[in-house]
């Protein structure tokens, strides 16, 4: 990057940690208040009677899925609402006008997103410790996994917000896309207690393949090939940043 255009990309950045650190009793403290009950619910006392599960205590088994459950959702959600605030309020056609190469608007936001994921994600990790003991066995790859997913569900809610057109928009798909596919991607339970045709259907579930990385970047245990998980999650960024630099190129949703 040349020096204006890394004056303009850390602008926008810091502009947006700025933005969830200053409200973050709404962007940051929820989270470790769920996850912490998660920890207690389902960690705690349903995990007492549930036992083992892939080798580990059921809470160690499931503190992996919540934290890549916190990145995912925090990543989203913070690009969707901060862009499309952004278009609503007009202040958009002031970066549009600007000289400011897209790529620089696109990276600038999506990556303040993946800010808000991996802290959020520090957070609930940290939170974890008061439950039980982690011990990372591969941390190049857990830090990796967890920086593509970040980005990948930053770029997701760039699109999401380019495609709203109200408020309402914006809760659409991490309602009815996101959640469901959330809670079943392997969170809290291993895909091998599947049947095997569910099994199947569960594979094409991208998440699976996120939390499953993840949690072998901690744990050392997967229900899915490794290298699979990483490539998708590499092609799926890259597609999703095509995607987005297009719509923004071609001023797609800008217009309110």
């Amino acid at each position: 990057m040349s020096n204006p255009t890394l004056v303009a990309f850390t602008t926008i950045v810091v502009k947006e940690i700025r933005r969830f650190t200053r409200i973050w009793p709404q962007t940051l403290l929820p989270p470790a208040i769920t996850m912490a009950l998660y920890f207690v619910i389902f960690g705690n006392l349903i995990g007492s009677r549930i036992g083992e599960m892939g080798g580990f205590s059921y809470i160690d088994y499931i503190v992996p899925g919540l934290i890549m459950m916190s990145v995912i959702t925090n990543s989203y959600s913070n690009v969707v609402s901060s862009f499309f605030s952004t278009k609503f309020q007009r202040s958009i056609e002031e970066l549009m006008v600007a000289p400011v190469s897209p790529h620089v608007i696109l990276l600038g936001y999506v990556f303040g997103g993946v800010a808000r994921g991996l802290m959020v994600g520090l957070i609930v990790t940290l939170c974890s410790l008061f439950f039980t003991r982690l011990q990372v066995m591969h941390i190049g790859l857990t830090v990796t996994v967890v920086f593509l997913t970040a980005l990948v569900f930053s770029l997701g809610g760039f699109i999401n917000a380019l495609f709203a057109r109200s408020f309402d928009d914006i809760s659409i798909i991490p309602t009815f896309v996101l959640t469901p596919l959330t809670y079943l991607g392997g969170v809290f339970y291993s895909i091998s207690l599947l049947p095997p045709f569910w099994q199947a259907v569960s594979m094409v579930n991208p998440i699976l393949h996120m939390v499953n990385a993840f949690r072998y970047g901690i744990l050392g245990v997967s229900d899915i090939g490794i290298w699979v998980a990483l490539l998708m999650l590499v092609l799926v960024a890259l597609a999703l940043y095509v995607f987005s630099y297009r719509l923004l190129m071609r001023g797609t949703g800008l217009r309110m």
